[in-house]
């Protein structure tokens, strides 16, 4: 049952396409990407540890995995733009639903109790003033 609720909130951007207003969480993702890696799904960062648009780690991927309880996704799926929002999304909506975007990037930055770290503040404010349209990184 829990594994199909995932599902339909991964469908979520799908079954609203014919909305005018935005997926919050698509907006916020768009932001991390920009931040994570100028939208770039070929970078490589962290000693070779964090791969693709959203520097996703190995541990991440096992995260999702179990969240979801089944082997969804390998690290190969890291480098596919679109598998990496999905990825995020899942770990975003596992550790964070209902919670506003700050909390949302300083998780994604510092893990599931990343939003009260110190240390994520300063990533917040960066994808902060992405969302705001004071950078202006590739969407």
């Amino acid at each position: 049952m829990k594994y199909m609720a995932y599902i339909l909130l991964l469908l979520s951007p799908v079954l609203t396409a014919g909305s005018t207003k935005p997926d919050p969480i698509d907006t916020l993702i768009n932001a991390l990407c920009a931040v994570e890696s100028n939208n770039n799904p070929r970078a490589i960062g962290d000693g070779g540890r964090a791969v693709g648009i959203l520097q996703i780690h190995p541990i991440m991927i096992r995260d999702v995995n179990r969240i979801l309880r089944k082997d969804a996704y390998t690290l190969s799926d890291r480098k596919d733009p679109v598998k990496s929002r999905m990825i995020c999304r899942v770990y975003l909506l596992h550790y964070g639903k209902g919670k506003p975007n700050e909390y949302l990037a300083r998780i994604w930055n510092g893990g599931p109790l990343g939003w009260k770290k110190q240390a994520t503040v300063k990533y917040w404010n960066k994808v902060k003033n992405i969302l705001k349209g004071k950078d202006r990184c590739k969407n």
